[in-house]
């Protein structure tokens, strides 16, 4: 099988898609990926090859920003809105294979059914933890820095692009 991508790591198709170290030589780093796509960006309005271009986060870290406090009256009407928001959709699939005009009392049934399994769930889950986490949070994978790597033969050139880029003023 030949590769689409010639000179890339990008596995050619029908192999497995197994986790590989990325490949080139470093081109830019940056310290914002919004930085290393404008910069990806550049390269691409160059006319530069820029599917030999990988952009790599270096110094991974799981950002975990803590969102609120639970309390058992956020724990069970978040619960409820998630079980009415299942069970209105399982009652609309029951009202559409029910006999012409008698489909609100699968819906309503639904709905019920659905609010009082969101509402047992959630306080399960909820006093399972037993106070170790009266929080509420999301997590994000974030880089220190973001390396632009290019494979070796067209290295300098894109050294030299993004030289250029570095010297124009950044719009804000």
């Amino acid at each position: 099988m030949s590769n689409p991508f010639p000179g890339s790591s990008r596995p050619a198709p029908g192999t497995p898609n197994l986790p590989t170290p990325p490949t080139g030589w470093p081109i830019g780093s940056y310290g914002t990926y919004e930085e290393a796509q404008r910069a990806v960006d550049h390269l691409a309005d160059s006319d530069f090859p820029v599917q030999e271009v990988t952009i790599v986060g270096v110094d991974l870290m799981l950002v975990e920003r803590v969102t609120g406090r639970l309390t058992w009256g956020r724990v069970l009407g978040g619960g409820a809105a998630s079980g009415a928001w299942f069970g209105l959709f399982v009652g609309l699939i029951m009202g559409m294979f029910t006999p012409q005009g008698s489909w609100i009392a699968p819906v309503l049934a639904g709905l019920g059914a659905g609010i009082v399994f969101g509402l047992v769930f959630a306080a399960v889950g909820y006093a399972s933890t037993r106070g170790r986490r009266d929080f509420s949070s999301a997590s994000q994978l974030v880089a220190g820095r973001y390396d632009v790597l290019a494979q070796p033969k067209h290295a300098e050139q894109g050294r030299d692009l993004l030289a250029k880029l570095a010297m124009r003023p950044q719009n804000p």
